[in-house]
């Protein structure tokens, strides 16, 4: 993995414990489903960087 892609799982994983604070809150249900749609979309960006950054680093190798 590059640099570049290590600092973007880090954001996305600070972005993750920011949204999962954010549901112990006290949140309408509109607010809510928002924090829950954009922490799936970050969690989703993390598997998506993992897979092809692994795939990007063993190719690499070869």
């Amino acid at each position: 993995m590059t640099d570049e892609q290590l600092m973007r799982l880090k954001v996305y994983g600070n972005n993750v414990q920011r949204y999962r604070r954010l549901l112990k809150g006290n949140l309408t249900e509109q607010e809510r489903e928002f924090v829950e749609r954009r922490l799936t979309e970050e969690q989703l960006a993390i598997q998506s960087l993992r897979t092809n950054g692994l795939a990007h680093s063993t190719s690499k190798v070869m």
